[in-house]
C-alpha cells in the first residue's frame, strides 16, 4: 500500500478525523512491534515494522492540505519528517528500542490530540487541517 493510499483508504471508510486517529494507532502498534523485535534480535522483522510505520506517517504527511492548514500543516509535516528520520537513523543501533519508545510517546500525544479534535470539532479550520492528516 502506498503512503498516500493508506490515508485515502482509511478516510473513505470512516470520517477523516477518525481515519487520522486509526492511522496513528496502527503506526504506534507497528513501532511497538519494531522495538520488541529489535530486543529479540529479529532485525528483519524490526526493519519491516519500521518501514510499515514510516509508510503510514508518510501517508499522513502527503495528505496534509497546506492551503487550509497553513502553519499547522507545515509544523505537522516537519514533525512527520523528523519522526521518520529519527526512526530510520535508529535502525540497527543498540539503543533502537529506547529511541523508538520515545517516538511512540510523542506520537501518542499527537494521536490523543487528534482524538480530542474528532470528539469535539469546534473550529472549522482545525477540522480542515485534520482532514488533511
Amino acid at each position: 500500500m502506498g503512503a498516500a493510499g493508506a490515508y485515502r483508504r482509511a478516510a473513505t471508510a470512516v470520517p477523516p478525523l477518525t481515519a487520522v486517529v486509526m492511522l496513528y494507532d496502527k503506526a504506534i502498534i507497528l513501532l511497538k512491534r519494531a522495538a520488541l523485535a529489535a530486543e529479540s534480535r529479529q532485525p528483519q522483522d524490526s526493519f519491516q515494522r519500521l518501514i510499515e510505520a514510516t509508510t503510514i506517517l508518510r501517508g499522513l504527511s502527503h495528505a496534509l492540505d497546506f492551503e487550509r492548514g497553513g502553519s499547522v500543516a507545515e509544523r505537522l509535516r516537519a514533525t512527520y519528517n523528523g519522526v521518520i528520520l529519527t526512526l530510520m537513523l535508529s535502525y540497527g543501533r543498540p539503543d533502537m528500542p529506547e529511541r523508538v519508545r520515545r517516538v511512540i510517546a510523542g506520537l501518542l500525544e499527537l494521536r490523543d490530540a487528534w482524538a480530542e479534535i474528532a470528539r469535539h470539532p469546534r473550529d472549522t479550520d482545525a477540522v480542515n487541517v485534520a482532514r488533511a492528516g
